[in-house]
């Protein structure tokens, strides 16, 4: 297939980034820079003029150019081509995508820190790993990171859930303390808790549009005022996210916040029962035949006056809430006060950045009874995964933290776990004897994939079906915007682990959510347990668990359902028992 002058240009480009990265000489770069802009700016085909003997007549062709086109459009590679690209990765190249990352900086971050691709540079960023290089510090890690969103949401249109709350919440409180501002609050996909969003949206109820408009688009961080009018402004903000902000009349809030907070098919229904009722629904409330005028304050009214209970606005998909508002059988949803631990979390003992007695009291902080230290196991190398002598020893150290929380007048406890990795034959990747010894186990897929579906299936599957693996985590291992899970046979897999009593996991790193709501809720129908757990790997990752309770709410999920919200004694019973 022949190459067209675009694939030629798009060659020729990348071979001067590559070598800008491994710090080439200018003159030689550039030569390859004025080429890929000749080729892309030609009138008629690359091919045609080679086949006619004339690419010597083409602007910046010397020697060795020819020789490359000739190769490329002889065969369809350049062995040149693919040197480089063994010699720098292509990750790496991409790094070149962010602002402010120029060749030098890409060059020293990989060389100096490992850095091989764009999360790689993001989990850098995030531990404060690249504010340590030279000339770097932290406004410029912060703008790295900032660049990584902008890139991501560019490639995607929407931001992840988590990336956006931070902002959401920061602005609420900035908004909140305008003059005659009586509520502000984030409406839209972020308050149904969808995993990603495409614009944030927010409704303030206030005497004084005027004020807040004015310190809404006065906001550092705007790159752009989209729209500026008396209720309603729009801001596009440096990292790409568009931010949408209403000024309401305090009498309208409960109309306008149902509105305001979707989704579309949930309010088209709702429209619907009020047109029964020969009622008109709009944000500022019900208007009857007769043009009276009804407002709510609260969504709970403007429901109840349409024969509905409220229903949370996880559930505001269509998916069968109206019907159950209408009948009084909403399912009563898991919240945040119904977890008694968290049972996945790292410590240094393998890629975790804090010890086990600062793990717990992170634990403890969020008042829960109990968390689980799950650590890597020793396939994991990347990771500092545990072999088992090791899994012993730190078992000798969450004995003695128990023993000092326990002298405390504390009454929690810290558990030993394990995140046993599947291995891509799958193989569990410690004995059994030595998962025996532990309190609870989870085991998980991080490598190979993209295997076909039955063989990564069976990993899965040969897991359940161990009486010693209490937990499937993250079970399609995928990362939102940047890796797809695998290709499981999910209906398979919820079967065996209802029939073999395998929890499987809500993942709450906002990068994760993984079980997904639709999978959690199929998994639930077929009667699965679930945990939700943040796999932190510091104390503030504790925090995390709100994504995940988000992604449950919106499966429906009752807190029956998930094992962490039991006692410990009927939880490490459950653990004990082999189905």
């Amino acid at each position: 297939m022949a190459l067209s002058n675009q694939q030629l240009a798009a060659i020729f480009s990348d071979i001067a980034d590559r070598l800008e990265i491994q710090g080439e000489v200018v003159f030689k770069t550039r030569s390859y820079r004025v080429i890929s802009e000749n080729l892309a700016a030609l009138p008629r085909p690359v091919e045609d003029i080679w086949r006619e003997g004339k690419l010597n007549e083409v602007p910046g062709v010397g020697k060795a150019i020819h020789d490359k086109i000739d190769e490329l459009l002889r065969t369809g590679k350049l062995e040149f081509y693919e040197r480089l690209r063994a010699e720098v990765p292509d990750g790496v190249v991409d790094m070149l995508r962010v602002s402010g990352l120029g060749p030098k900086r890409v060059k020293e971050i990989w060389s100096t820190l490992g850095v091989m691709s764009l999360s790689e540079l993001e989990a850098a960023g995030k531990a404060g790993r690249l504010r340590g290089l030279p000339k770097m510090g932290e406004k410029t890690e912060l703008k790295i990171l900032a660049g990584i969103e902008s890139l991501k949401r560019r490639a995607t249109g929407r931001m992840r859930a988590g990336d956006v709350l931070p902002i959401a919440l920061q602005m609420r409180e900035v908004l909140r303390a305008a003059p005659g501002v009586l509520r502000v609050e984030y409406a839209g996909s972020l308050r149904r808790g969808r995993e990603t969003i495409g614009d944030l949206d927010f409704v303030a109820a206030t005497t004084d549009p005027a004020a807040v408009m004015s310190l809404f688009r006065s906001q550092p961080h705007i790159e752009e005022i989209l729209g500026a009018g008396e209720t309603k402004s729009s801001v596009r903000l440096q990292n790409g996210l568009q931010v949408d902000l209403r000024a309401i009349d305090p009498s309208v809030w409960g109309a306008a916040m149902q509105y305001f907070t979707g989704s579309q098919a949930h309010n088209i229904r709702v429209r619907e029962i009020a047109q029964k009722q020969k009622l008109s629904l709009n944000e500022y409330g019900l208007t009857a035949e007769d043009s009276t005028k009804l407002t709510f304050d609260t969504e709970e009214a403007l429901y109840a006056r349409l024969g509905m209970a409220w229903i949370p606005p996880e559930l505001r998909e269509d998916r069968g809430e109206i019907e159950a508002a209408q009948s009084g059988s909403l399912p009563r949803l898991i919240t945040r006060a119904d977890l008694r631990g968290d049972l996945q979390m790292h410590s240094t003992w393998s890629d975790g950045a804090a010890d086990v007695l600062t793990m717990a009291r992170g634990g403890i902080a969020l008042g829960y009874e109990y968390i689980l230290i799950t650590d890597h196991s020793q396939s994991l190398g990347i990771a500092n995964g545990l072999t088992p002598e090791r899994v012993r020893a730190q078992r000798k150290e969450i004995d003695a933290v128990n023993r000092q929380l326990a002298g405390e007048g504390l009454v929690f406890r810290v558990l030993q776990g394990v995140e046993v990795e599947i291995k891509s034959d799958g193989a569990i990747d410690l004995p059994d004897d030595m998962l025996a010894e532990l309190d609870l186990v989870q085991a998980s897929v991080h490598t190979s994939l993209a295997q076909p579906r039955e063989r990564i299936t069976e990993r899965a599957l040969n897991a359940i079906r161990n009486p010693h693996i209490d937990i499937l985590g993250h079970p399609s291992g995928r990362l939102i915007n940047e890796r797809e899970g695998g290709d499981f046979d999910w209906e398979a897999l919820f079967h065996a682990a209802a029939e073999h009593d395998v929890a499987l996991e809500i993942n709450a790193d906002p990068a994760r959510l993984d079980l997904n709501e639709t999978h959690a809720r199929r998994a639930v129908e077929l009667g699965c347990h679930l945990t939700i757990s943040t796999d932190a790997h510091h104390p503030g990752g504790l925090n995390q668990i709100v994504y995940g309770l988000s992604v449950a709410r919106r499966a429906w999920v009752t807190p029956e359902t998930v094992i962490n919200t039991w006692p410990l004694d009927k939880l490490l019973a459950w653990a004990a028992s082999e189905v």
